[in-house]
């Protein structure tokens, strides 16, 4: 007759080896999704800087080109450098008109659905497109 601890050794193993891959898949889900959210407020916090910069009272107004420099600059601060589509409405209008940027970027995920798309039969979307919009006033 066995006793009960050599009939249950292994378990440990098998259990480590059927969840540990679902462990690691979370792990890796909870870092894409908080690089999705520091993009997103990276973006938003891009058409803030431009668009203060844009509605700030100057003489003569600033142009589209320098509100999108604006952007761009902050965008590569935050390693966010490969192809934002930057939209200026409104550049050098009159004081009380609407001053809008829009940023729209497009987000590559690293690890999840390129890894999980070989098991699933390529469902997955490999990237998902981010926008941030700041609508002001001009001074």
């Amino acid at each position: 007759m066995r006793s009960k601890d050599q009939s249950q050794r292994g378990t440990a193993a098998v259990e480590f080896a059927l969840l540990a891959p679902l462990f690691v898949a979370v792990l890796f889900a909870i870092v894409e999704f908080g690089l999705i959210i520091y993009t997103k407020s990276m973006l938003a916090q891009a058409t803030r800087e431009a668009a203060r910069f844009g509605v700030v009272f100057s003489t003569p107004r600033r142009t589209q080109d320098e509100i999108k420099a604006v952007v761009q600059n902050y965008l590569n601060q935050c390693s966010l450098n490969n192809g934002a589509d930057i939209t200026v409405t409104g550049a050098g209008g009159a004081s009380g008109s609407n001053l809008e940027v829009l940023v729209t970027y497009t987000y590559k995920f690293f690890v999840l659905p390129q890894d999980m798309n070989h098991f699933l039969g390529g469902s997955l979307p490999t990237s998902i497109d981010l926008q941030a919009d700041t609508v002001m006033h001009l001074e």
